[in-house]
């Protein structure tokens, strides 16, 4: 099982706009139990959780609340595309959006190793061998009679 993290989504920069989210994105692996924090001045930004579609259009949901707080914590509870953008007008087209991949967090079971074996393979190449010498044995054995 992997240690779940709490990431501050910008770092020291944090939830704000003209900030490159991809690069910030880049080499971290998101899994179930981590979170993500969004720090921000409160009344200046907000994150509405929005769908694929949403998230290309920077358009805020029909149904759904932002979060408001200024230090939104979202725990990451499933697997799969999660898009978060400010709702505030120019905000998200300004690039604050921000799209994770999460990941199943348990890893995945060490390959058992395959001992060789003795079995019917080794046995077949003996079992040749010993009736291809019974048959050189059975010929010489017609012209010695």
């Amino acid at each position: 099982m992997v240690s779940a993290k709490q990431y501050v989504v910008g770092d020291g920069k944090g939830w704000t706009k003209d900030f490159d989210y991809t690069t910030w994105t880049a080499g971290k692996q998101f899994f179930v139990g981590d979170s993500l924090v969004f720090n921000y001045a409160q009344g200046s930004h907000n994150v509405f959780k929005v769908n694929g579609t949403d998230f290309l259009q920077c358009s805020k949901p029909l149904v759904g609340a932002p979060l408001t707080t200024g230090s939104d914590e979202i725990p990451l509870k499933t697997t799969g595309r999660k898009w978060y953008i400010c709702g505030v007008s120019g905000h998200c087209a300004s690039g604050q959006k921000l799209v994770i991949t999460v990941s199943d967090g348990s890893a995945a079971p060490a390959p058992t190793p395959v001992s060789p074996s003795t079995g019917a393979a080794s046995g077949s190449i003996i079992n040749a061998g010993a009736a291809a010498v019974m048959v050189v044995v059975g010929v010489l054995g017609m012209f010695m009679f």
